[in-house]
């Protein structure tokens, strides 16, 4: 679950908690607000630990590396392409 998700959850999660006022049989609309609350707070603490352990501080020792900028030769050819299409009948 993306960070975006999350948030979309627990947007959605606020709305159907704090701004609706609806009553469908069989179903507590704030109860699926609070778990898609949760569920949206869940998700994005698990996407900042991954992306957390992803970013690492890299530290290179030793002489700067040279770039070069090789350029190869390009080919260009023409292709042609013929169809015998038969007429619609």
């Amino acid at each position: 679950m993306g960070i975006g998700t999350s948030i979309f959850l627990i947007a959605v999660g606020a709305i159907l908690t704090f701004a609706l006022n609806a009553n469908i049989g069989g179903l507590d609309l704030d109860v699926v607000g609070w778990i898609l609350m949760a569920v949206g707070v869940l998700g994005l603490i698990m996407t900042t630990l991954i992306w957390g352990r992803r970013r690492r501080e890299v530290v290179t020792t030793g002489e700067p590396v040279e770039y070069r900028r090789v350029e190869e030769p390009v080919e260009y050819r023409r292709v042609e392409e013929r169809r015998d299409v038969a007429p619609p009948l």
